[in-house]
């Protein structure tokens, strides 16, 4: 189930990245059923994400569904997601917690330095600073859902040759 799963998810972070960059130029369409789709897409967007238009991309002088952090968040974890699915063996580092916490310090700086007004980084940089996370976080639950798949079928390995 587990390397099922992490298909699954890989597939779709894949997909949900790619409609980032698609569904600015759905919404400019003369196709109703291309721009409904789109406005579905800002409105699911819109229930994780600001959505500010001065922290955005924009693609076609339009508003992506989502910030420029969380851009970076979903590209790098559909990148992660996918290097991890093409991994050639499960691997799940032992000190993910230590991975996961110096992957975030490039975004939680950048949102504490915003929120204190110390800096106003651009889009590009809470993008490029939302990579490392992103790409981390997704390779670790990729890896993870499949070293559990791989430990199953060990197990039934195991199991078998012993009944």
């Amino acid at each position: 189930m587990g390397q099922g799963l992490a298909s699954v998810l890989t597939i779709g972070a894949l997909a949900w990245s790619a409609t980032l960059f698609i569904v600015p130029f759905a919404l400019t369409s003369r196709d109703p059923r291309l721009v409904a789709a789109a406005a579905a897409v800002y409105s699911g967007a819109g229930l994780i994400c600001h959505q500010r238009a001065e922290r955005s991309f924009h693609l076609a002088g339009v508003q992506q569904p989502v910030c420029a952090r969380c851009t970076g968040l979903y590209v790098s974890g559909a990148a992660g997601a996918l290097v991890a699915a093409l991994w050639r063996r499960p691997r799940v580092p032992r000190r993910t917690r230590s991975v996961l916490a110096l992957t975030a310090v490039p975004t939680a700086l950048t949102v504490a330095l915003e929120f204190v007004g110390v800096v106003h980084p651009s889009n590009t940089v809470r993008a490029l600073c939302a990579l490392p996370l992103g790409g981390a976080g997704a390779w670790v639950f990729i890896q993870s859902l499949r070293a559990e798949a791989a430990d199953e079928r060990r197990f039934e390995e195991v199991r078998g040759d012993a009944l």
